[in-house]
């Protein structure tokens, strides 16, 4: 079970412990389990990660922020020094899955604590 919720519990940046991929609660325990997968509880506070989805918003996100990096970096080097087409996709796809790989854990753990944050203040007032 969780840890009850009392007004004591301090209360942490839902962008750093999303950064730091750490509980949303304690910002101690690791929120995933594995690449993506989050944990069914915290290792430290016990609390219930189950319910605290991020939906597709990770996704969304990562797609957007990838995308505009890569496009603007593509049009500059094709403006600039006209490589070839299998250069572009030698550059641009690694570098696009990379990243988009890179950016889903914070992403997702962002969103998670978020989810969390916003339901706790509306059972705690």
């Amino acid at each position: 079970m969780g840890a009850p919720m009392n007004q004591a519990e301090p209360t942490l940046s839902p962008i750093l412990t999303g950064l730091r991929c750490r509980c949303p609660r304690c910002g101690k325990g690791a929120l995933f389990d594995g690449l993506l997968a989050v944990r069914a509880r915290c290792a430290v506070c016990e609390l219930d990660l189950g319910g605290h989805d991020a939906g597709d918003g990770p996704a969304v996100l990562a797609i957007m922020i990838v995308g505009f990096i890569i496009v603007g970096l593509a049009l500059v080097v094709e403006v600039k020094y006209e490589p070839p087409y299998w250069l572009h996709a030698l550059l641009w796809l690694p570098l696009t899955l990379g990243l988009g790989i890179l950016l889903l854990r914070p992403l997702k753990a962002w969103l998670v604590a978020e989810a969390y944050h916003r339901r706790r203040s509306e059972f705690t007032g």
